[in-house]
C-alpha cells in the first residue's frame, strides 16, 4: 500500500516538483539529470562549406573553385569539411546529428533581426522582451542556467536562475558598448569585417597567448555543468562567422575551432556526456552561389549540428531541398525546410523532460502550428 502510494506521488508531481519538495532528492534519482547547452554562431554560418552536399547535381556548379575538394564523406550526398576531423568521429560513434536545411521562423537577411528571432523564440524580431531559453529554466523548479558570454544573451533572459560568466576584459573596454557597437558596423560588411578583426585582436592580447575563444568557452561550459547538480541549461556564443569574402582561409580556421570546440565539450562533461545534448546553430545560411570575391552572401537556410552522448547520430536529419535552380529559395538560397523552434521543442521535450504542455504555453508560446521535429532520437 505504502510502495503504492509513493508511484501515486512520483506520477503525480513529477521529478521537478520532487526536486522542489524534497531538496535532498538528486536529479540522478529522479532520471532527470541530463544537460543542454546551446552553442550560436552569431554572423550567419554558410552550411554548404560546413556540411558539403558533393552529392547533389548543382552542388559544384554552383560552389566553383569555393567547392570542398575533399569532405570527409559521411553518406552518399553529405561530407563534413576537412577541418571537422574530431566532429566526423563523433558521427562515426553515432553522437552527431546534422539538420539541414533549418531556420528560425523569420527568413529575411538582417542578422540582428534573425538574432533575436532566434533568441526570443517567437515569431517575429521583438516578440518578446525575454528569450526561449530563459523561458525554460522558470519552467524547471530548481534548475539553473549558464551562459559564456560577456553580457546575458537574450535567449537566457527572462530568469533569476542564469548567470553569465566570462574572462575579465580590459577596464578600458565595456562589454555591453561593443555589444551596442556591434550593429551601427555590421550594415557594411567591410566594417563588419574589421569590427570583428579588431574585438578579436584585443582579446587575444589580453590573454596574452589566444583569445578566449570558442573551444575554450565550450570547454568552461561543459565542466561547470558537469559537476553535481550544476547547471542543467547552458548557452555559448561566438561571433565572426559572417563571410562575404575570402571565406575558405577564415572557415578553415572557424570551422577547426567549432571542432576543437565540439572535442572540449566532450572531455569537459566527462560521464556526464552520455546525458548530453549540444546544439550548435546559426541565425540563417548563405547564398548557394559563391559570390565574386571567394565569400557568400547573407542566405536562408542553415546547418544545425546536434552532438552528444544523448544523441542518436550516425545519419543525416531534416529535409533536404535540393540546389537546382527551382529549389533555391528566390534562386539564390537553400530554402529552409524546418523551423529551428520545432528541433528546439523536441530536446526540451524529449531529453531535457519538459512537459509538452509546458513547452507550448510558456517556452514558446502561439506556436502549436510548429510541431516538434520528428525522428531525432534523444536520450
Amino acid at each position: 500500500m505504502i510502495d503504492a502510494q509513493r508511484r501515486g506521488l512520483l506520477a503525480a508531481f513529477g521529478a521537478s516538483a520532487l526536486l522542489t519538495l524534497f531538496p535532498g532528492v538528486t536529479r540522478a534519482a529522479t532520471g532527470h539529470d541530463t544537460r543542454f547547452l546551446l552553442v550560436l554562431l552569431r554572423g550567419g554560418l554558410d552550411g554548404l562549406h560546413l556540411l558539403p552536399a558533393f552529392g547533389d547535381p548543382a552542388y559544384a556548379a554552383l560552389r566553383g573553385d569555393g567547392a570542398i575538394a575533399d569532405p570527409i564523406r559521411i553518406d552518399s550526398q553529405f561530407g563534413l569539411h576537412p577541418a571537422m576531423q574530431q566532429a566526423a568521429a563523433m558521427y562515426r560513434a553515432k553522437q552527431l546529428l546534422p539538420i539541414v536545411a533549418i531556420a528560425p521562423p523569420y527568413r529575411q537577411r538582417s542578422h540582428f533581426d534573425a538574432q533575436d528571432c532566434l533568441e526570443n523564440g517567437t515569431a517575429t524580431p521583438n516578440g518578446a522582451r525575454d528569450g526561449w531559453l530563459g523561458r525554460c529554466v522558470r519552467a524547471l523548479p530548481g534548475d539553473s542556467a549558464l551562459a559564456v558570454a560577456a553580457v546575458m544573451p537574450l535567449a537566457l533572459r527572462g530568469s533569476d536562475r542564469a548567470s553569465n560568466w566570462s574572462p575579465p576584459l580590459s577596464k578600458k573596454v565595456d562589454p555591453l558598448l561593443l555589444q551596442q557597437l556591434q550593429p551601427l558596423y555590421a550594415a557594411d560588411p567591410r566594417l563588419n569585417e574589421l569590427f570583428e578583426r579588431s574585438t578579436q585582436t584585443a582579446a587575444m592580447r589580453r590573454e596574452g597567448k589566444g583569445a578566449f575563444a570558442l573551444p575554450e568557452a565550450m570547454r568552461v561550459a561543459a565542466q561547470r555543468m558537469a559537476v553535481a547538480d550544476g547547471p542543467r541549461i547552458g548557452f555559448v556564443e561566438d561571433s565572426g562567422w559572417d563571410t562575404h569574402r575570402n571565406q575558405a582561409p577564415l572557415l578553415q580556421r572557424k570551422l577547426a575551432q567549432l571542432d576543437e570546440g565540439l572535442a572540449n565539450a566532450r572531455d569537459g562533461f566527462g560521464a556526464a556526456w552520455s546525458r548530453t545534448v549540444v546544439v550548435v546553430v546559426t541565425e540563417f545560411g548563405r547564398t548557394a552561389a559563391i559570390n565574386g570575391t571567394g565569400g557568400t552572401d547573407h542566405g536562408t537556410g542553415a546547418v544545425a549540428l546536434l552532438c552528444g552522448g544523448a544523441v542518436g547520430g550516425g545519419r543525416i536529419g531534416g529535409d533536404w531541398p535540393g540546389l537546382a535552380p527551382a529549389q533555391l529559395n528566390e534562386g539564390r538560397d537553400v530554402r529552409a525546410t524546418s523551423d529551428l523552434r520545432a528541433l528546439f521543442k523536441r530536446v526540451l521535450i524529449e531529453h531535457v523532460g519538459l512537459a509538452d504542455a509546458a513547452v507550448e504555453s510558456k517556452v514558446f508560446p502561439g506556436s502549436r502550428a510548429v510541431a516538434p521535429m520528428q525522428g531525432l532520437r534523444l536520450t
